[in-house]
C-alpha cells in the first residue's frame, strides 16, 4: 500500500506499508547530481554526499557511526547524475531514530573546513582510483562523447581541479539552491505506518525553505563516430551504444526486452556469441539508463588488442539481426521472465521497495505496482522491440568508445 503526504514547504513524504517484515528502509533523496552542477565546481553534489557524514551540531562523525551500529543498523549514501540519497535501514522499533539521524546529517551538518580539506584528498583518491579501473572508466568516456559538453555527459565524481575549488561558501550556496524542500522526498519502506512517521519529519523539516534552481540544458546534436583513449591496459575496454529514451517515455518497456535480449544475461545474444561461441571475451553485456529528458543505450566489453576489431564487429551485427528481424516467441518469452523475476526478486528487499517508490515520486511519476510494471512488461511483442531496435540503432546514431593500449594508433 503506497501513501504519500506532502508538507506546507513543498518536501514530499512517500510510504509503502509492508507489515511482514521486521526492517524499515527510509531514504532522504534529493533531486540534484552532477547533470545540475556548474562545470567549475563539478563533482560538488558527490563531495557534499561525503561531507554529511562528517559532523553535525549534534553528533561528530564518530557519534554518527556508533549510535547506527548501537541500533544494529546500516548507513549509507550515493550520489548520480540526476538524485542524491542519503539511505538507512534498521529494525522497525528504531524507526524515529533513523528518522532524526537522516534529518540531522541534512539539515544540521557543520561542514567544518579541516574536514573540507582532509575530504578532498579523499576524494582525489577516489579519482585517481576510478582512473586505474578502465572497465568503469569506459563507460564515463561512451557517455561523454554521447553527450558532448552536456552535464549529463559529466563525471560525477569531478576532477581533481574542480574539486579544489571548492570550499564552505561554496557548499553553503550549493545547498541553498538544491536542497530544497519541493526538491526533496522522504521515501520509507517497511513495518511502518504514513502517521507514525509524518509527524516525525515535519517536526524536522517544517522550517525547511527555498525553491530549488535545477537547470536543464538542451541536448547537443547527436555525432557519431569512434573514438580511442591510449591507456597502458591489458584488455581494450569498448562501449558501443547510442541515445534511448528518457524516464517518462512508454517505449522504455520494448528496450528493456530488448537490452534483455541482447546483453541482459548469460543467455543473452551478446553472451552467447562473444564469449560461449567465439571465447573472445570474459565479460560483456548492455545496459539501457533513463533520465529525465534522455537515455543511454550501451554495449560493453573486454577484449585482447588482436580481437578488438572483431569483437567490434560482431557486436555492430548483433545490433543490426535485431533491427532486422523479428524476435522469436521463445526469446521474447525468456526475456520477459528474466526482467520480471529480476524485479520482483528485488522486491523482497525493503531497501528496493523504498528506492523504487522515491524516484517514482521524485521525478513525478504515476506510483504504479509492481504488478502494473510486470503488465507492461508481458504486453511487449516482438513488434514493439523490432521497432525500437530500428530506431536506437541506425548507423548514423552510433557512438563507440574505447580504452586501451592504442600506441600505435591515432587517439582522441
Amino acid at each position: 500500500m503506497y501513501q504519500t503526504k506532502t508538507l506546507a514547504n513543498g518536501l514530499r513524504i512517500v510510504c509503502e506499508t509492508i507489515p511482514h517484515v521486521h526492517s524499515v528502509s527510509m531514504g532522504i533523496w534529493v533531486g540534484t547530481g552532477s547533470r545540475y552542477e556548474n562545470f567549475y565546481y563539478n563533482g560538488i553534489s558527490h563531495f557534499v554526499e561525503h561531507m554529511l557524514f562528517k559532523g553535525t551540531q549534534r553528533r561528530t562523525a564518530k557519534q554518527i557511526a556508533e549510535e547506527i551500529d548501537a541500533v544494529g543498523g546500516q548507513l549509507n549514501a550515493f550520489t548520480t547524475k540526476e538524485y542524491t540519497c542519503y539511505y538507512a535501514k534498521l529494525l522497525s522499533q528504531h524507526y524515529q531514530f533513523g528518522i532524526d539521524l537522516l534529518s540531522d546529517m541534512v539539515l544540521n551538518s557543520v561542514f567544518d573546513t579541516r574536514e573540507i580539506d582532509k575530504e578532498k584528498s579523499v576524494v582525489v583518491e577516489e579519482i585517481n582510483s576510478y582512473e586505474d579501473t578502465p572497465d568503469e572508466l569506459i563507460h564515463d568516456l561512451f557517455v561523454s562523447n554521447l553527450l558532448k559538453n552536456h552535464p549529463l555527459g559529466w563525471n560525477i565524481l569531478g576532477t581533481e581541479e574542480t574539486i579544489s575549488r571548492i570550499d564552505r561558501s561554496v557548499i553553503q550556496d550549493f545547498l541553498r539552491h538544491h536542497y530544497t524542500p519541493d526538491n526533496t522526498v522522504f521515501a520509507v519502506a517497511g513495518n511502518i505506518q504514513l502517521d507514525q512517521i509524518v509527524p516525525e519529519i515535519e517536526a524536522r523539516f517544517a522550517a525547511m525553505e527555498g525553491k530549488t534552481d535545477n537547470q536543464t540544458h538542451v541536448l547537443p546534436r547527436l555525432e557519431p563516430g569512434r573514438f580511442e583513449k591510449n591507456k597502458d591496459t591489458e584488455q581494450v575496454h569498448i562501449c558501443i551504444g547510442t541515445r534511448g529514451f528518457a524516464r517518462k517515455n512508454p517505449r522504455k518497456y520494448p528496450v528493456f526486452v530488448l537490452d534483455s535480449i541482447l546483453g541482459g544475461s548469460v543467455s543473452s545474444r551478446l553472451f552467447q556469441r562473444l564469449r560461449e561461441e567465439c571465447g573472445l571475451v570474459y565479460v560483456t553485456g548492455s545496459s539501457h539508463s533513463s533520465y529525465r529528458d534522455t537515455g543511454i543505450f550501451s554495449i560493453y566489453a573486454g577484449t585482447s588488442m588482436k580481437n578488438y576489431e572483431l569483437v567490434s564487429a560482431l557486436i555492430r551485427e548483433e545490433m543490426n539481426k535485431l533491427k532486422d528481424e523479428t524476435v522469436d516467441q521463445l526469446e521474447l518469452t525468456r526475456a520477459k521472465e528474466q526482467i520480471k523475476g529480476n524485479l520482483l526478486l528485488g522486491l523482497e528487499s525493503t531497501s528496493n521497495r523504498m528506492s523504487r517508490l522515491a524516484k517514482m515520486e521524485l521525478f513525478q511519476d504515476p506510483l504504479i505496482t509492481p504488478e502494473d510494471t510486470v503488465a507492461k512488461i508481458d504486453a511487449v511483442t516482438s513488434e514493439a522491440v523490432l521497432e525500437v531496435a530500428r530506431e536506437l540503432f541506425q548507423e548514423e546514431n552510433i557512438v563507440t568508445s574505447a580504452i586501451g593500449p592504442f600506441k600505435n594508433r591515432k587517439c582522441e
